[in-house]
């Protein structure tokens, strides 16, 4: 197991400085001194859909609208990914209906709040910009202006997280 997986891409700097918390056994600690303010109240897919439908409503009124919002326990591991955004085409009549899903990995119920933001955001900026290129970014930044030290907070988090339950084997 490559304990710094999540962090690939990072300078060799940051990638020293975290290598000597994980070796110091302080990350976990550090995560939950600044992350501790207990669990959220987004617990199943009727609060997950509403609190996605808050978010996007509130920044971006004129995107197409969600059908679909849920945890998905097999998305982590089957796909690598922490969340997913699909606009699922049909053809109904005489008219082609597109239904947009997202999809967001269960192990964010119960993983610190902003954590959930982070990746709801990052899905919705999905709905106008299907790369991760500046303007994607630029929309989760307005949306959570902590975007990026979230998405690296966030990295850190799944690093600790997989160390935890590496040790406790």
């Amino acid at each position: 197991m490559d304990p710094l997986r999540y962090l690939r891409g990072y300078p060799p700097h940051v990638l020293t400085q975290v290598q000597s918390l994980i070796d110091a056994g302080k990350l976990g600690e550090i995560l939950r001194k600044r992350y501790d303010h207990g669990s959220h109240a987004v617990r199943d897919d009727k609060a997950l859909f509403a609190y996605v439908v808050g978010l996007k409503d509130r920044y971006m009124r004129k995107a197409e609208p969600l059908n679909k919002v849920i945890y998905d326990n097999k998305l982590h591991v089957v796909s690598h990914a922490l969340g997913t955004h699909t606009a699922i085409s049909r053809v109904q009549g005489g008219k082609l209906k597109a239904a947009r899903e997202i999809r967001i990995a269960t192990l964010f119920r119960d993983a610190p709040a902003p954590f959930l933001e982070m990746i709801a955001v990052h899905e919705l900026a999905h709905l106008k910009h299907r790369e991760h290129d500046k303007g994607f970014y630029q929309l989760c930044a307005h949306m959570s202006p902590d975007y990026h030290q979230l998405e690296f907070d966030l990295r850190l988090y799944l690093t600790a997280q997989e160390i935890e339950s590496a040790g406790a084997r």
